[in-house]
């Protein structure tokens, strides 16, 4: 008998890992031809028509790179196109969203503290605002604003900015971050799928009719290619922030967003700069640490106080009463049974969560002693951040996440026993 539980696991595996190498083959292909083209050397003695010559050394053998600016007398038969790499990278991407976070709605996708909603609308939710968002990003760049490279890319960052915020008041903080990543590499793609390629075949067709190619659509490409620069590194972030509870699960994750797409400035301006003139600009990366230092501090702006009982628990009266009645009483009895209450159900030798076979992440959580072993990340997964529950599914409420707080830090700081293996 097949055990789909196992199954769906071993798909999930298989999607994320075709995701890691088409996004790899993409990036570096991106990447290659962003330092080749600020690389190219001017020569006198070049071919009509070229504007740019580069040589290489690789694996052994030297290469001798040319650029047209249009394109050579006669096109050569064979051409090489760099498309699928995009396109893979957005489909096994889409595939991973539904397989992990569609599938899994109710613990990935929705938070009921957050949203109430139904998985079939939550997932049309999320499908919608990746389709609004290329047309909007579209239209933006059609219209008088997109005249000027600057002024785009300062309300593409404002538009960014709001559906980071966006996101995080209907989803899961896991899958808010994990959707801006989504949205944003959405519009890579849709630039790459109906702008890039559909112009330079544009290109191509007219050179064969011996016409002279728009020159618009070279100006276009080109400033769509400029956003998907420097807009990688920021979505790399994101896809890799949705297993760091401080970055996704924290109240002002949004920001940290907002932040990470500053970063995604300062260091491809820094690489941009080096290819083109091979000056060092060590200030961006000054520029860079001071960004990260920003995002760390606000990651700890919502971290919960162990004296002050009112800021950790909800605005009523009888939660305010009960945070400080626990946070005064504060010993590991009662850690215990916040921890069995709402977290055992999963962190089990045997979950009690349908079609879930192992701990998520081989943790268990059923006795003092594991308890113990796992303080710390019962303080960073469920007290500094809501990463745990998932979608807060057990309703850990806030004044039990400022016991974990307070235990976690009081025992940091006391003669207190040493986990047991």
């Amino acid at each position: 008998m097949i055990d789909y539980a196992i199954l769906w696991e071993w798909l999930s595996f298989a999607v994320r890992w075709a995701h890691v190498v088409a996004a790899i083959s993409w990036i570096g292909t991106s990447f290659y031809f962003i330092a080749l083209d600020l690389g190219l050397r001017r020569v006198h003695a070049a071919p009509a028509g070229v504007s740019g010559e580069e040589w290489q050394v690789h694996g052994g053998g030297f290469y001798h790179v040319q650029k047209y600016m249009v394109a050579p007398d006669s096109l050569p038969e064979h051409l090489t196109w760099f498309q699928w790499e995009s396109y893979a990278t957005w489909i096994s991407g889409f595939a991973l969203l539904c397989v992990v976070y569609y599938a899994g709605a109710d613990l990935y996708l929705i938070d009921r503290d957050v949203l109430d909603m139904s998985a079939p609308y939550a997932i049309a939710l999320s499908l919608a605002s990746l389709t609004v968002g290329w047309l909007v990003y579209d239209g933006l760049c059609r219209t008088p604003i997109g005249k000027s490279d600057i002024g785009l890319m300062v309300v593409l960052y404002v538009l960014l900015v709001v559906m980071a915020w966006a996101y995080t008041q209907v989803f899961t903080g896991r899958a808010a971050l994990l959707h801006l990543g989504a949205f944003t590499a959405t519009i890579m793609t849709a630039n790459v799928f109906f702008i890039i390629i559909p112009n330079q075949r544009k290109v191509v067709a007219s050179l064969i009719a011996k016409e002279t190619p728009d020159p618009r659509l070279g100006q276009q490409a080109k400033q769509r290619s400029l956003h998907n620069n420097y807009l990688t590194l920021p979505v790399i972030f994101l896809m890799l922030a949705v297993h760091y509870p401080l970055a996704f699960a924290t109240d002002f994750n949004w920001l940290i967003a907002a932040i990470v797409f500053l970063m995604g400035v300062s260091i491809r301006h820094y690489f941009n700069t080096y290819h083109r003139s091979k000056q060092v600009l060590w200030w961006t990366w000054g520029v860079t640490l001071a960004l990260l230092a920003l995002m760390m501090w606000v990651s700890t702006w919502s971290l919960p106080k162990p004296d002050d009982a009112d800021t950790a628990a909800d605005t009523s009266p009888t939660q305010t009463l009960a945070a400080k009645r626990l946070l005064k009483s504060a010993h590991f009895e009662q850690v215990e049974e916040i921890v069995i209450g709402k977290c055992s159900m999963c962190h089990a030798a045997e979950p009690l969560w349908e079609n879930m076979r192992v701990p998520p992440g081989n943790v268990r959580l059923e006795d003092q002693s594991s308890i113990l072993k796992n303080a710390r990340g019962i303080y960073l997964h469920a007290g500094v951040s809501r990463a745990m529950p998932p979608g807060n599914i057990t309703g850990l409420e806030a004044a039990e996440r400022a016991m974990l707080v307070a235990w976690y830090l009081g025992r940091e700081t006391s003669a207190s026993p040493k986990p047991t293996q």
